[in-house]
């Protein structure tokens, strides 16, 4: 297997085309991802353009891997949090291209965005993931200690609700 070239997304045409790409085929397999079902293409490159430019002021980390030049999963660590939160940041938009699933990309990057949060002085990660079709499995497996359950939290891209869980992760 190849091994991912994992680094940070820059605000180029040709990686904002790629993440919205990806975000689209990741909505389009029913991943809850804060989209619903058709995406856009001009509503995903929107979103990659505004993810891309708070990267770029610092407010956020949009790490991807890259497997022989193709963007094939990205996860965000935000960063730009509420100034009584300085010491935690939230891993969001976990997603992995149907094609590349099963070979660690994931974790590989979870591993990675966690060292960067070391690195800026967080000592707690926050997330959630629904919990129909999410990566609770993933998470838990990294370490996450699950906080709660909330009901009905959000619609599934093609339609009906589904729960989200909440974890946390103590870190550095």
């Amino acid at each position: 297997m190849t091994q991912p070239d994992i680094r940070p997304l820059a605000a180029d045409s040709a990686t904002i085309d790629a993440l919205a790409a990806l975000l689209i085929e990741t909505v389009a397999g029913g991943g809850s991802v804060g989209f619903m079902h058709p995406l856009a293409p001009d509503k995903a490159r929107a979103f990659a353009r505004a993810s891309l430019a708070a990267a770029a002021r610092g407010q956020r980390l949009v790490l991807g891997a890259f497997i022989d030049g193709a963007l094939a999963s990205t996860v965000t660590l935000v960063l730009a949090l509420p100034e009584n939160q300085p010491h935690r940041a939230e891993i969001a938009k976990m997603m992995t291209a149907p094609a590349f699933r099963g070979r660690g990309l994931a974790r590989a990057l979870l591993a990675e965005a966690e060292r960067q949060a070391v690195a800026q002085g967080r000592t707690m990660l926050v997330l959630d993931t629904a919990e129909e079709d999410g990566a609770a499995g993933l998470y838990e497996k990294h370490g996450f200690q699950r906080a709660g359950r909330l009901p009905d939290y959000a619609l599934k891209p093609q339609g009906g609700l589904t729960a989200t869980l909440l974890y946390f992760k103590r870190i550095g």
